[in-house]
Parts: C-alpha cells; sequence; structure tokens
C-alpha cells in the first residue's frame, strides 16, 4: 500500500472504531458508549454482528503488516468482549466499558509510530487515542505536525 492508501485505511479504522466504541456522550457524566453495546442488545444476532464487524476492522489493521503477537492480542480482546457481551445485560456493560475497537485501534497506532513514522508525520494521524480505564495511563499523545 502507498502512503494515502495507508491513510486512507487507518483513517477509516479509527472513524469506524469510533462509532463502535464511543460515538454517543452520555450527558452529565461524560462516559461514550458505542453502537457495540446497543447492538448487544439484540438477543444473539447483535453480539454476532458486533464481532464480526471488529474482525473486520482487524482485516484492515493486519494489512499494515502487524505482527503475530499484536494481531493475537487483538484477536483476544474481541474474543474476551465477545463472550462476556453475550452475558445478558452484564455483558452489555462489559462491551460499554471494554471498548476493544478502541484498544485495537491504539495497539496498531502504536506499531504505526514505530514502524512507520512516515505517517506520523501526516496531520491526520496527529491526535490523542481516547483509550478506556484501566489503560489510560499509557495513552498515545502524537506530536502536532503538518504536511503540505
Amino acid at each position: 500500500m502507498n502512503v494515502s492508501d495507508r491513510l486512507a485505511t487507518l483513517n477509516r479504522i479509527r472513524r469506524l472504531s469510533r462509532l463502535m466504541d464511543t460515538a454517543i456522550r452520555i450527558p452529565g457524566i461524560g462516559f461514550r458508549i458505542g453502537l457495540d453495546p446497543i447492538l448487544g442488545l439484540i438477543p444473539g444476532a447483535g453480539d454476532v454482528i458486533t464481532t464480526a464487524f471488529s474482525a473486520y476492522l482487524i482485516y484492515l489493521a493486519a494489512r499494515f503488516g502487524l505482527p503475530a503477537k499484536v494481531i493475537r492480542q487483538m484477536v483476544f480482546n474481541i474474543a474476551l468482549e465477545g463472550v462476556i457481551g453475550g452475558i445478558p445485560l452484564v455483558g452489555d456493560l462489559f462491551d460499554a466499558a471494554y471498548k476493544s475497537n478502541i484498544r485495537n485501534l491504539a495497539l496498531l497506532e502504536q506499531h504505526l509510530q514505530i514502524v512507520d513514522p512516515e505517517l506520523s508525520e501526516i496531520e491526520s494521524l496527529n491526535n490523542s487515542i481516547d483509550l478506556p480505564t484501566p489503560i489510560e495511563s499509557k495513552m498515545v499523545a502524537i506530536g502536532s505536525k503538518s504536511v503540505v
């Protein structure tokens, strides 16, 4: 993939991850949820749909040549959310809090900072990732540079 294809794919992964995990701010408390816990309320089919969607995001991320260890961590994140998400009500609360797609986005961006610094020079890569608790302390803050 050339730079513009990589950037387009990365931006697609970002948009879809945020749509699934952090698209809606709950007024008053500021907690963010996405479509994942909402779709998870559909008995049976909801968790299948969201897990398939998350698998698609891993497929897109794998196009960046991620090491097997990173892909295994991404699959673990999705599997954990899928298994626990299948538990009625408790699973939906877990889906809202765990945010596996955002975690996987963070793994991808951390990898890209190391192996593809060319992308980190492009302004649309220059933002912070809204990581869920308990790994907020590992937030990735990327400097702000722009390319003409």
